[in-house]
């Protein structure tokens, strides 16, 4: 009888075994479904049907934001939410009148959509990516590109003048950049090639060629002239200042191909360095991308994920002309998934971000996931896995989603589209945790008046250091995210802030206590003259004011030469704070780790990832509780 249970109990050590070495998801949801109340599914305003990417702007400058969807079997939408009823409306309605009707454009399968002035008149165009009838190469029905015309939306594409430059090519995502820091946005189109046949395209407008004033917008395509003329499958897009100071990058996943990290020289042109930084992941299949700085060193990182493949969130570090990315993910966050989109957000304003995977029910349910990064003083980020709630759906069609405050209680509202293999509603949710912490959103503008994507905040606090965000002109799968940057605050409190714009102007201003809880308009700095005496300023918990007015990391290394102990006598700054360690001698080609406590390889001598005898710290974490599960075991048996 004894060695008859044997069996019985090794499987259920193994069952937890599993579920120590995994650890438990917290209980507590983070988000729940509303769209029973702000969108009930109906023919005029969520009609169940084939929807693919989401956008966020402003249609009618009326200073709140408009939710667009690229619909594939059944119209484009436009969701507004209207104060008065509590509840999402569709204005792009099926009304030959409406001057929102071009819009719909039912005839297109749209895929990809984004927002973004292209023109300078203060008024963000919409592009909208169509793959009718092709999976790459050639397709049957051009894009659309609409612009508020004579007071109607109208296609500049389909203008004589612009036939040519109308993109006949499968694609995916489509994205804006302003690679010239001009004001004037180009839309990087992220073609699925076929062979030679649909490069990735780049078209902007022809300012010599153009009037806008009379609503004459001439489009040409400089991708060759730029850099970006790749013919691969293009995927995700994200764009902003990753490796620059100010310019906008572009970082493209890619399937079947590498990736690609095109670095602005500053000109308006571009070079792919992702394989010399280390994003290139040439074995797998990139789908949605996120721009955040998941450890507040002030450099932007890169999460995104791999269809059916391992995730990865990468950590920029390196000096300037030696940078490397490293992928800081672990089995948990990195488990395959048929993954969409990736957003990343601090959903309960507690001022730790969350990464959102949102999956597509592939040949079987596929639940969405969520994780909070954690910061940790001088180590990689914790990733905790969370629950969902009611935005789990593990029978989702998932094919976009974005965030947005559509009601402006300072919570990110959550919005997911559906489609592909099975017609679904749009689905809308709210958070239900930290509606008490505090929150700042920052909306900086352009020269003309436009939201300013591409554009760096950093948000200066009393206790908490310096939190950057970007103004991501792509981001997600197939979607834009809002062009605001929105710092949860927990409760603590702003003291400053800087914006850096693509050509490099840039504004430091102070926060004060009274506009917690409120969206600041940050505009552009036309004033050219700077002045003489900076305003001064707090900036907050290891940072100071320089001279010329901006908040700086304190040096406390410099300041304060003796502030570490003798056992960790070598001090080391870092952004907003300073670290200690022994003085530790390694040998030619290797460097002490972080701590002092190994020697590991340096990566510009090896030319590739530092490396160690010791096993890196999330490894620990993962160990302890296997060795104690195996231990109890044994002990069983």
């Amino acid at each position: 009888a004894g060695l008859a249970q044997v069996p019985r109990m090794l499987v259920l050590c193994l069952l937890s075994l599993a579920w120590i070495s995994e650890g438990s998801q917290r209980s507590e949801p983070m988000f729940a479904a509303v769209t029973h109340h702000l969108l009930p599914p109906d023919y005029d305003n969520n009609p169940t049907q084939l929807n693919y990417g989401v956008a966020v702007t402003d249609l009618d400058a009326d200073g709140d934001f408009e939710i667009v969807v690229a619909g594939y079997n059944g119209p484009n939408l436009v969701l507004k939410y209207d104060k008065t009823r509590g509840r999402l409306v569709n204005v792009a309605e099926d009304k030959r009148d409406s001057p929102y009707y071009a819009l719909r454009d039912r005839q297109g399968n749209a895929i990809g959509v984004t927002a973004c002035d292209i023109d300078g008149d203060g008024h963000e165009e919409i592009y909208f990516l169509n793959s009718n009838n092709a999976f790459s190469g050639m397709a049957t029905y051009t894009d659309k590109l609409f612009k508020l015309r004579n007071g109607r939306w109208e296609d500049l594409l389909s203008d004589e003048v612009n036939r040519v430059v109308a993109s006949r090519f499968a694609g995916r995502s489509v994205a804006c950049v302003d690679r010239m820091g001009s004001g004037r946005y180009s839309i990087y189109i992220a073609n699925y090639a076929s062979g030679n046949v649909g490069p990735h395209a780049l078209i902007e407008m022809d300012v010599a060629a153009s009037d806008p004033a009379r609503g004459v917008v001439v489009l040409v395509d400089v991708a060759a002239q730029a850099g970006v003329s790749k013919h691969t499958g293009g995927r995700g897009v994200a764009v902003g200042p990753i490796l620059s100071d100010s310019a906008s990058d572009i970082f493209c996943g890619n399937e079947n191909s590498p990736n690609f990290l095109f670095h602005n020289w500053g000109d308006g042109t571009y070079r792919d360095v992702a394989a010399a930084v280390g994003l290139d992941d040439p074995y797998q299949h990139g789908r949605g991308v996120a721009l955040a700085d998941f450890n507040r060193d002030g450099r932007v990182d890169i999460v995104y994920g791999n269809w059916n493949g391992p995730h990865r969130l990468y950590l920029q570090s390196g000096t300037r002309g030696h940078v490397r990315f490293r992928d800081i993910a672990t089995p948990k966050f990195s488990m395959p998934s048929p993954v969409r989109t990736v957003i990343a957000a601090d959903f309960d304003n507690d001022q730790e971000l969350e990464v959102f995977f949102n999956n597509i029910a592939y040949r079987g349910s596929s639940a969405n996931r969520l994780f909070r990064l954690i910061r940790r003083e001088h180590s990689d980020p914790m990733m905790e896995e969370l629950n969902p709630g009611d935005a789990l759906e593990p029978e989702g069609r998932g094919t976009g989603g974005a965030v947005t405050d559509f009601d402006g209680d300072g919570m990110l509202d959550l919005i997911l589209s559906h489609g592909e293999t099975m017609a679904q509603p749009i689905s809308i949710f709210k958070g239900t945790q930290g509606t008490r912490n505090n929150w700042l959103r920052i909306i900086p503008r352009t020269r003309f008046g436009a939201f300013a994507r591409g554009a760096k905040v950093v948000l200066f606090t009393r206790h908490s250091g310096a939190h950057l965000r970007i103004i991501d002109g792509g981001s997600g799968y197939l979607c834009e995210m809002e062009p605001v940057a929105h710092f949860g605050l927990g409760h603590d409190e702003a003291s400053s802030l800087e914006v850096t714009w693509p050509d490099g102007r840039m504004v430091t201003r102070a926060v004060a206590s009274t506009e917690t809880n409120s969206v600041l308009d940050i505009p552009y700095p036309l004033d050219l003259e700077e002045p003489l005496m900076p305003a001064p300023m707090e900036c907050g918990q290891g940072f100071s004011q320089h001279e010329n007015g901006r908040c700086v990391d304190t040096d406390e290394c410099a300041e304060f030469p003796f502030v570490c102990p003798r056992d960790k006598p070598v001090c080391i700054n870092t952004y907003g704070g300073y670290r200690c360690r022994s003085n530790k001698r390694c040998s030619r080609g290797f460097e002490p780790n972080e701590d002092g406590t190994a020697c590991v390889a340096q990566v510009a001598f090896f030319g590739g990832y530092p490396s160690t005898g010791s096993w890196p710290e999330p490894l620990h974490h993962a160990l302890l509780p296997l060795v104690v599960g195996l231990c109890l075991c044994l002990y069983a048996l």
